[in-house]
């Protein structure tokens, strides 16, 4: 921080424009602590940020996960076998929850509603596809137990979804391939939804520098430019709530969420 605001007065800089996720916005905080005047927009493709309906970043997102499951089902069809997609979006389930509906998935697993492996093996034998993707068992462990056995999963699984399909071999013995999107998801051209957005909390950005507010973040709220004080939300996940309609509208079409 200290660096950060030497540079600040060294380039005799009016104001920043910080862009990023939450830990960018934490540190847009931190130095709107200092004194220095910032503003705050929120890009992500998690779609996790407090205070703003919708990042840029998260429906260009969503649109490349989709496309890897639209890619899979050919597979996954001709030779009958179960594909586990496992999607970015670190601790908060929008992008695999978005990505899951449009592609078609049967099952989608997501933070906020941990899984019974029993109900996932259940709906794949019925139906004869998740990074931070955690058990009900899990659910229940302190944070100080769960980290302790991320670490040591990690030094047998590269990450929950090889986990997962380890304990589907077992119940089912069926052969269960994975396919892990990566760093593509967060690549690419942006699509047309992002790039109007983006521009429209630019330009709220600006209009926002004009009228000489600062420690904001410029958010979306029910469609309409928001400016959002920092201090009320940096440092929040906004996470996918098991009620949220979406999750509703998916288990309505019958997708399981392992529940």
């Amino acid at each position: 921080v200290e660096a950060m605001k030497q540079t600040y007065y060294k380039l005799c800089l009016d104001c920043l424009v910080i862009l990023g996720g939450n830990g960018t916005q934490k540190t847009a905080n931190l130095l709107r602590e200092e004194g220095l005047n910032i503003i705050h927009l929120p890009k992500t493709i998690d779609n996790d940020i407090w205070g703003t309906d919708m990042t840029f970043g998260f429906q260009s997102a969503v649109n490349i996960a989709t496309n890897a499951i639209d890619c899979i089902h050919t597979t996954a069809a001709s030779h009958g076998r179960v594909f586990i997609v496992e999607v970015m979006g670190h601790k908060v389930g929008s992008l695999t929850l978005h990505a899951g509906i449009a592609g078609g998935a049967d099952i989608i697993l997501i933070p906020e509603i941990p899984y019974d492996i029993e109900k996932v093996v259940a709906a794949i034998q019925k139906r004869s596809k998740a990074e931070g993707a955690i058990s009900k068992e899990d659910a229940l462990l302190s944070k100080k137990d769960y980290k302790k056995k991320l670490e040591d999963r990690a030094k047998k699984y590269p990450s929950v979804s090889y986990e997962i399909a380890d304990k589907i071999t077992q119940k089912l013995g069926s052969e269960v391939r994975i396919t892990v999107p990566g760093h593509t998801q967060r690549g690419g051209a942006p699509c047309a939804y992002d790039r109007v957005l983006s521009t429209r909390i630019g330009a709220g950005a600006a209009e926002a520098i004009l009228d000489g507010e600062y420690g904001i973040m410029i958010g979306i709220v029910n469609g309409k430019i928001k400016r959002v004080p920092l201090e009320e939300c940096a440092g929040k996940l906004k996470m996918v709530s098991p009620k949220d309609q979406t999750v509703k509208a998916a288990k309505q079409i019958g997708i399981s969420f392992g529940d």
